[in-house]
């Protein structure tokens, strides 16, 4: 190491349920990690403990929370009331921040924390520790413009950003989906925002491939189709279609010309995994709860069908793998519309929700098999420039801190 002092970099992901934010958190944090920074995550998530956190990087666990209907949030599984919750929460993110002295504080997608719970942090920052730039980390589509608006004007969160935060980093490309003319942001947060572009993942090396695919009894040349659903807890259609599709195959003698792979995902109800391992095992189909290494398993892949968040976006360009997307429309509308943006660039293909079936499946899976070349030379063409971009930034913070000026 340098002799230069470390930079501490504090990173909230607020994590009510699924695994975007803190999957997008943890990409970030892996590619910071290399140089001379300390890097801790603030997290709600119930499996931050099943995460490989990589040297220099640890995180800190505030109870879980989940949404219920109207902004009413609960606790996942301490058996509190959510007030005492929530002031569990707010207190340990206050006792990190005052304790672990953040030179660069970066909150994941909500300004102003569940319930505004990072907000005493922010002021306390703005007051104390002048030199520690607060940064605001948007994914490229929050949801639908209108609503989400009506809910920033609500919350006063145009304000948050205006005074509590030095710079907006947006994790997408202004050509693909413009936030600025979308949300209809003020001046004084325009002048903070930058894009970083869409976040690149690691590639695994090739051998890491061949051994997976090796442990899964796929042959050289077999096609492999895997399905994914993140976070799984709302992704039964998806996975029962799929299902579906390779039964009535099945029902037909008709063998299909890949593999399949499905991971559920951990959030998936109880009930609705134990149908789908069972039908699983019934077809012979490798099927997990959780892969703690989808990159490989991607990576290992002809095709995902998948519901098209932004890391597993992002996961499956970053690797030239083709996807299907099958994106939800409630509560939000962001993966539909970053399905319809990625479309125009032939980047996915996608089927609407409500027009999902295992007849559409077939067709499109086996169109798209047919024509890989549209796919990838589009996801050649497509450059991912985030990781460099946001280092770029951090380098700069850094050198402000410490003195060094080009």
């Amino acid at each position: 190491m340098s002799g230069a002092p470390s930079f501490n970099i504090l990173m909230y992901s607020h994590d009510t349920y699924g695994l975007g934010h803190i999957r997008r958190t943890m990409a970030i944090a892996e590619q910071l990690r290399e140089y001379d920074t300390n890097i801790l995550i603030l997290t709600g998530s119930p499996i931050a403990g099943r995460l490989n956190f990589p040297k220099h990087v640890d995180y800190v666990r505030v109870p879980g929370m989940i949404k219920k209907a109207n902004d009413e949030y609960f606790p996942l599984t301490i058996r509190i009331d959510a007030r005492q919750a929530m002031e569990i929460r707010q207190s340990i993110i206050m006792a990190t921040v005052t304790t672990f002295l953040p030179d660069l504080f970066i909150v994941d997608k909500e300004p102003q924390g569940l319930k505004r719970e990072v907000m005493p942090a922010l002021e306390w920052i703005k007051e104390n520790l002048v030199q520690t730039k607060t940064i605001l980390g948007l994914r490229d589509i929050m949801d639908d413009a209108r609503l989400v608006i009506e809910d920033w004007k609500e919350k006063d969160v145009y304000s948050t950003i205006s005074e509590l935060y030095d710079e907006v980093w947006v994790y997408g490309e202004e050509e693909i989906y413009n936030p600025v003319l979308e949300y209809d942001i003020p001046r004084t947060v325009q002048d903070k925002l930058h894009y970083t572009g869409y976040i690149h993942r690691r590639v695994p090396e090739t051998h890491q491939v061949e051994e997976l695919r090796l442990g899964l009894n796929i042959m050289k040349n077999e096609q492999v189709v895997t399905v994914t659903t993140g976070g799984g807890g709302d992704g039964f259609l998806v996975l029962d279609s799929y299902l579906t599709m390779l039964e009535k195959m099945k029902a037909e003698m008709i063998l299909p010309p890949f593999q399949s792979i499905l991971v559920t995902g951990p959030f998936l109800s109880k009930d609705e995994k134990e149908v789908i391992l069972e039908r699983s095992q019934e077809l012979g189909v490798h099927a997990y709860e959780f892969f703690s290494n989808m990159e490989t398993l991607i990576s290992a892949s002809d095709m995902v069908v998948c519901m098209g968040g932004y890391n597993t976006m992002c996961e499956t360009l970053s690797l030239n793998t083709m996807s299907l997307v099958i994106p939800r429309e409630t509560p939000r509308k962001e993966q539909y519309i970053r399905a319809k943006a990625f479309n125009q660039q032939n980047l996915v293909e996608f089927i609407k929700w409500d027009q999902v079936d295992a007849s559409t499946l077939k067709e499109k899976i086996m169109w798209m098999l047919e024509h890989k070349e549209k796919y990838m030379d589009a996801m050649d063409r497509f450059e991912m420039n985030g990781i460099s971009n946001i280092c770029r930034r951090i380098f700069k913070h850094r050198d402000d801190k410490n003195g060094i000026f080009e």
